[in-house]
């Protein structure tokens, strides 16, 4: 039973997580013959005021990028 946790920075649409969803299944089920119906995954979607890389906040980065 494989249980995938997706992490994002932000959210993701209702077709976004589907067509996810569906490439992870595809790649269990085909690399390790793991059944898609025994497989969870969970989309775990963090604020990106709440996700920082090299120190800064996605959120900090997002503002400099509009600035440009």
């Amino acid at each position: 039973m494989p249980y995938v946790l997706v992490q994002v920075g932000g959210s993701l649409t209702m077709d976004q997580k589907r067509q996810i969803s569906e490439g992870i299944c595809d790649t269990l089920e085909k690399v390790a013959d793991k059944p898609r119906a025994r497989t969870y995954i969970v989309f775990d979607e963090v604020s990106r005021d709440n996700w920082a890389v090299g120190a800064e906040l996605l959120s900090d980065r997002d503002k400099k990028a509009a600035a440009k």
